[in-house]
């Protein structure tokens, strides 16, 4: 009875085998992108609640407080006291959007994760 060496696969049994692993890479990279999805998810349902909430406060706050300055302060400043209103506002509204893009660049959004394990795939495959 002979022994017979394994035989080397061939060219069509190693692109099957690239074509396997390949596969099992792609179907990893998907898993940790989902788990991190849904974290990014529930972060971004608090934060859309969160913010209909204070939409909503503010709405009401600055009604409020914007009728009061005005029915005071109309004898002593007239008109004037609508661009000084415009001008508070317009400060608010800047400082707002500077804080908002400083939560997005701190990349609670991001997929940390799942961006260093492509970047390592790439870099190993290139």
């Amino acid at each position: 009875m002979e022994h017979s060496e394994p035989q080397a696969p061939g060219l069509i049994g190693s692109l099957a085998g690239v074509a396997k692993n390949s596969l099992r890479l792609l179907l990893a990279r998907i898993e940790l992108a989902a788990c991190e999805l849904s974290e990014v998810r529930n972060h971004l349902v608090q934060l859309s609640v969160l913010f209909a909430l204070a939409i909503l406060a503010a709405w009401f706050a600055i009604a409020f407080g914007t009728a009061t300055l005005i029915y005071l302060a109309w004898e002593a400043l007239g008109w004037k006291i609508l661009l000084i209103l415009t001008g508070v506002f317009l400060v608010v509204a800047v400082g707002l959007i500077m804080h908002m893009m400083k939560v997005i660049k701190q990349g609670k959004l991001a997929l940390p994760a799942t961006m260093a394990e492509l970047k390592a795939d790439r870099d190993m495959l290139l």
